[in-house]
Protein backbone atom coordinates (compact mmCIF):
# COMPACT_ATOMS: atom_id res chain seq x y z
CA UNK A 1 0.00 0.00 0.00
CA UNK A 2 2.86 2.35 0.82
CA UNK A 3 4.27 1.92 -2.70
CA UNK A 4 0.95 2.75 -4.32
CA UNK A 5 0.61 5.91 -2.23
CA UNK A 6 3.95 7.17 -3.50
CA UNK A 7 2.40 7.79 -6.92
CA UNK A 8 0.25 10.58 -5.53
CA UNK A 9 2.53 13.14 -3.97
CA UNK A 10 1.34 16.06 -1.86
CA UNK A 11 0.86 19.16 -3.98
CA UNK A 12 3.85 20.99 -2.49
CA UNK A 13 6.15 18.01 -3.09
CA UNK A 14 4.84 17.61 -6.62
CA UNK A 15 5.58 21.27 -7.34
CA UNK A 16 9.16 20.85 -6.09
CA UNK A 17 9.82 17.81 -8.27
CA UNK A 18 8.33 19.07 -11.54
CA UNK A 19 8.16 22.52 -13.09
CA UNK A 20 4.66 23.38 -14.25
CA UNK A 21 4.15 25.14 -17.55
CA UNK A 22 1.20 27.29 -18.60
CA UNK A 23 -0.85 25.51 -21.24
CA UNK A 24 -4.39 25.85 -22.56
CA UNK A 25 -5.72 22.40 -23.36
CA UNK A 26 -9.34 21.33 -23.63
CA UNK A 27 -10.59 17.95 -22.51
CA UNK A 28 -13.08 15.96 -20.46
CA UNK A 29 -12.81 14.34 -17.05
CA UNK A 30 -14.76 11.87 -14.95
CA UNK A 31 -15.27 11.93 -11.18
CA UNK A 32 -15.69 8.79 -8.99
CA UNK A 33 -19.51 8.96 -9.33
CA UNK A 34 -18.96 8.59 -13.13
CA UNK A 35 -20.19 12.09 -13.94
CA UNK A 36 -18.32 13.61 -16.89
CA UNK A 37 -17.58 17.30 -17.49
CA UNK A 38 -15.64 19.40 -20.02
CA UNK A 39 -12.51 21.14 -18.72
CA UNK A 40 -9.61 23.40 -19.62
CA UNK A 41 -6.11 22.78 -18.32
CA UNK A 42 -4.36 26.00 -17.27
CA UNK A 43 -1.02 24.60 -16.13
CA UNK A 44 0.59 21.18 -16.10
CA UNK A 45 3.73 19.25 -15.27
CA UNK A 46 4.58 15.55 -15.68
CA UNK A 47 3.41 15.14 -12.07
CA UNK A 48 0.22 17.18 -11.89
CA UNK A 49 -2.11 19.73 -13.43
CA UNK A 50 -4.64 22.44 -12.62
CA UNK A 51 -7.86 22.75 -14.57
CA UNK A 52 -10.96 24.91 -14.82
CA UNK A 53 -13.94 22.65 -14.33
CA UNK A 54 -17.71 22.95 -13.76
CA UNK A 55 -17.93 19.81 -11.61
CA UNK A 56 -15.63 19.77 -8.59
CA UNK A 57 -15.04 16.67 -6.49
CA UNK A 58 -13.43 16.35 -3.08
CA UNK A 59 -9.75 16.33 -2.16
CA UNK A 60 -8.56 12.74 -2.51
CA UNK A 61 -11.11 11.81 -5.20
CA UNK A 62 -9.77 9.83 -8.15
CA UNK A 63 -10.11 11.59 -11.52
CA UNK A 64 -9.71 10.23 -15.07
CA UNK A 65 -9.17 12.90 -17.73
CA UNK A 66 -8.84 12.84 -21.52
CA UNK A 67 -6.91 15.88 -22.76
CA UNK A 68 -6.26 17.21 -26.25
CA UNK A 69 -2.66 16.52 -27.41
CA UNK A 70 -1.96 14.54 -24.20
CA UNK A 71 -4.46 11.68 -24.04
CA UNK A 72 -5.59 9.83 -20.92
CA UNK A 73 -4.27 10.79 -17.50
CA UNK A 74 -5.47 9.86 -14.05
CA UNK A 75 -4.72 10.92 -10.52
CA UNK A 76 -6.23 12.38 -7.38
CA UNK A 77 -7.55 15.82 -6.48
CA UNK A 78 -5.03 17.60 -4.24
CA UNK A 79 -6.69 21.00 -3.75
CA UNK A 80 -9.64 23.08 -4.84
CA UNK A 81 -8.94 26.32 -6.74
CA UNK A 82 -11.19 29.07 -8.11
CA UNK A 83 -13.55 27.45 -10.63
CA UNK A 84 -11.68 24.16 -10.65
CA UNK A 85 -9.15 21.94 -8.94
CA UNK A 86 -5.57 20.67 -9.03
CA UNK A 87 -4.71 17.00 -9.30
CA UNK A 88 -1.72 14.71 -9.35
CA UNK A 89 -0.86 12.50 -12.31
CA UNK A 90 -0.18 8.87 -11.46
CA UNK A 91 2.26 7.62 -14.11
CA UNK A 92 5.23 5.35 -14.70
CA UNK A 93 8.65 6.97 -15.26
CA UNK A 94 8.31 6.23 -18.98
CA UNK A 95 4.89 7.90 -19.14
CA UNK A 96 6.30 10.92 -17.24
CA UNK A 97 9.13 11.19 -19.79
CA UNK A 98 6.57 11.18 -22.61
CA UNK A 99 4.50 13.82 -20.81
CA UNK A 100 7.62 15.96 -20.34
CA UNK A 101 8.32 15.81 -24.08
CA UNK A 102 4.72 16.69 -24.93
CA UNK A 103 4.72 19.60 -22.49
CA UNK A 104 8.05 20.85 -23.86
CA UNK A 105 6.48 20.95 -27.31
CA UNK A 106 3.35 22.69 -26.06
CA UNK A 107 5.37 25.27 -24.14
CA UNK A 108 7.74 25.87 -27.04
CA UNK A 109 4.94 26.39 -29.55
CA UNK A 110 3.63 29.23 -27.38
CA UNK A 111 7.09 30.79 -27.03
CA UNK A 112 7.75 30.49 -30.77
CA UNK A 113 4.17 31.44 -31.67
CA UNK A 114 4.19 28.69 -34.28
CA UNK A 115 1.31 29.26 -36.69
CA UNK A 116 0.40 25.60 -37.24
CA UNK A 117 -0.67 25.16 -33.64
CA UNK A 118 -3.18 27.97 -33.89
CA UNK A 119 -4.57 26.82 -37.22
CA UNK A 120 -4.48 23.05 -37.22
CA UNK A 121 -5.22 20.13 -34.95
CA UNK A 122 -2.35 17.72 -34.42
CA UNK A 123 -2.82 14.01 -35.02
CA UNK A 124 -0.84 10.83 -34.39
CA UNK A 125 -0.37 9.04 -37.73
CA UNK A 126 -1.45 5.42 -38.15
CA UNK A 127 2.10 4.60 -39.28
CA UNK A 128 4.46 6.78 -37.22
CA UNK A 129 7.73 5.49 -38.72
CA UNK A 130 9.20 7.75 -41.40
CA UNK A 131 12.45 8.52 -43.20
CA UNK A 132 14.08 11.91 -42.71
CA UNK A 133 16.52 13.23 -45.34
CA UNK A 134 19.01 15.79 -44.04
CA UNK A 135 20.54 18.71 -45.95
CA UNK A 136 23.64 16.65 -46.83
CA UNK A 137 21.50 13.82 -48.25
CA UNK A 138 21.90 11.54 -45.24
CA UNK A 139 18.77 9.50 -44.49
CA UNK A 140 17.68 8.47 -41.01
CA UNK A 141 14.67 6.61 -39.64
CA UNK A 142 12.55 8.53 -37.15
CA UNK A 143 9.20 8.32 -35.37
CA UNK A 144 6.49 10.94 -35.80
CA UNK A 145 5.14 11.94 -32.36
CA UNK A 146 2.35 13.96 -33.93
CA UNK A 147 1.77 16.16 -36.94
CA UNK A 148 -0.53 18.78 -38.42
CA UNK A 149 -1.02 20.21 -41.89
CA UNK A 150 1.95 22.51 -41.34
CA UNK A 151 4.28 20.90 -38.83
CA UNK A 152 5.39 17.81 -36.95
CA UNK A 153 7.06 16.70 -33.74
CA UNK A 154 9.72 14.04 -34.39
CA UNK A 155 11.35 11.54 -32.01
CA UNK A 156 14.91 10.72 -33.08
CA UNK A 157 18.28 9.99 -31.48
CA UNK A 158 20.09 12.53 -33.68
CA UNK A 159 18.76 16.08 -33.99
CA UNK A 160 19.47 18.06 -37.17
CA UNK A 161 20.76 21.62 -36.62
CA UNK A 162 18.15 24.26 -35.85
CA UNK A 163 16.90 26.11 -38.95
CA UNK A 164 18.25 23.38 -41.24
CA UNK A 165 16.05 22.18 -44.10
CA UNK A 166 15.02 18.51 -44.17
CA UNK A 167 12.62 16.20 -45.97
CA UNK A 168 10.11 14.21 -43.92
CA UNK A 169 9.10 11.61 -46.47
CA UNK A 170 8.37 13.88 -49.45
CA UNK A 171 7.55 16.98 -47.39
CA UNK A 172 10.12 19.75 -47.04
CA UNK A 173 10.39 21.36 -43.64
CA UNK A 174 12.61 23.41 -41.36
CA UNK A 175 13.82 22.40 -37.90
CA UNK A 176 12.42 25.03 -35.53
CA UNK A 177 12.92 23.59 -32.04
CA UNK A 178 14.60 20.83 -30.06
CA UNK A 179 12.38 18.65 -27.88
CA UNK A 180 13.43 16.39 -25.02
CA UNK A 181 13.48 13.30 -27.23
CA UNK A 182 13.63 14.83 -30.69
CA UNK A 183 12.75 18.03 -32.51
CA UNK A 184 9.93 20.04 -34.11
CA UNK A 185 9.52 20.74 -37.81
CA UNK A 186 7.59 23.47 -39.57
CA UNK A 187 6.64 22.50 -43.12
CA UNK A 188 7.59 24.93 -45.90
CA UNK A 189 4.08 24.67 -47.35
CA UNK A 190 0.77 23.71 -45.80
CA UNK A 191 -0.09 20.11 -46.70
CA UNK A 192 -3.44 18.77 -48.01
CA UNK A 193 -5.20 16.79 -45.28
CA UNK A 194 -6.11 13.92 -47.60
CA UNK A 195 -2.48 13.14 -48.54
CA UNK A 196 -0.66 14.26 -45.38
CA UNK A 197 0.12 10.87 -43.84
CA UNK A 198 1.04 9.32 -47.20
CA UNK A 199 3.42 12.20 -47.97
CA UNK A 200 5.32 12.22 -44.68
CA UNK A 201 5.78 8.43 -44.54
CA UNK A 202 6.74 8.05 -48.22
CA UNK A 203 10.07 6.30 -48.69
Amino acid sequence: MALANKKFLPATEERRRFQRVKVHLLGRYMLPDRREFPCQVINMSPGGLALLAPGIGNVGDRVVAYLDHIGRVEGKITRIIDNGFAMTIGATPRKRDKLAAQLTWLANRDILNLPEDRRHDRIVPRNPIAVLTLEDGTKMTCRIIDLSLSGAAIAAENRPPLKSTVLLGRVQGRVVRNLEDGFALEFMHEQPAETLEESVTAR
